[in-house]
């Protein structure tokens, strides 16, 4: 298939018209010292103009969201959309496959013998510190882990995204891994939208499975985007401890972008 190229704003509107996907990973990354929250300045308002020009030129568009911080520019697009009346709940997606690669790759590095490719963690909750939740108990192949060592890499998961920003020291964040990320996020989309049966993905979505009107969980995709949200399955002690204390620092996160949203001209 051919592909085109567009440059700038004015070419904008013709670049989204009749697309099925839009995926924006647009914005400025991470520096040392910088949490995902602190880009939420500059990044609220371009992915408010992104995702208001995708609302007049493609509204029946899947939106897969890359730009930190998620857990506020998720709310801040669905509010968008709402304001231009085409919102659908079911074809926004925050990209937090970043996190399922991690959890998956640093599990089989413990474990040894263990593909990462073929280990598969599901990563609840929201996509920054202590709101990224990996399910290491609903692991496949099943994994098990002495509670010190389990908190470690639990921690290890949750600050992977700093330890890069750490190490590229002012060079900015992960670039390569989220490209694959990304990648892999969209194309198990595209592979649901042409018909493919039983596949699944976590991502940061509107959700009613807590009380965070936004959660990432493991869902179903379809042609329509997400057929049926999985939930949360079953959840160890310490994970449902991890589910509880994410919930303050989720719901600001999610309150900020709809704040901003709302003012947002």
């Amino acid at each position: 298939s051919s592909i085109s190229g567009f440059m700038g704003p004015e070419q904008l509107p013709e670049c989204l018209k009749g697309c099925d996907v839009v995926v924006i990973p647009a914005g400025v990354p991470r520096k040392p010292g910088m949490t995902r929250d602190d880009l939420f300045n500059t990044n609220a308002s371009i992915v408010a103009s992104l995702t208001s020009a995708c609302a007049k030129h493609c509204p029946e568009a899947m939106i897969c969201i890359i730009s930190n911080p998620v857990n506020s520019t998720i709310p801040i697009t669905s509010e968008v959309f709402k304001k231009h009346g085409v919102y659908n709940p079911n074809k926004i997606f925050g990209v937090t496959t970043l996190d399922i690669v991690r959890a998956n790759t640093f599990v089989a590095e413990l474990k040894a013998g263990h593909d990462p490719a073929r280990v598969t963690v599901p990563v609840i909750g929201g996509h920054a510190g202590k709101t990224i939740i990996p399910l290491i108990s609903q692991c496949t192949p099943k994994v098990e882990f002495p509670q010190d060592q389990l908190e470690k890499l639990t921690a290890r998961i949750q600050e992977a995204g700093t330890e890069v920003v750490q190490a590229k020291a002012g060079a900015g964040s992960a670039t390569l891994s989220m490209a694959y990320a990304g990648a892999r996020f969209v194309f198990s989309l595209l592979d649901a939208m042409s018909g493919k049966q039983g596949v699944v993905e976590c991502a940061f979505v509107r959700s009613d499975v807590t009380e965070s009107p936004y959660f990432s969980t493991p869902l179903q995709l379809g042609k329509k985007g997400i057929e049926k949200n999985l939930g949360l399955g079953k959840l160890s002690p310490f994970e449902e401890k991890m589910v509880a204390a994410a919930m303050s620092e989720l719901k600001a996160s999610i309150k900020k972008g709809e704040e901003f949203a709302k003012n947002f001209k």
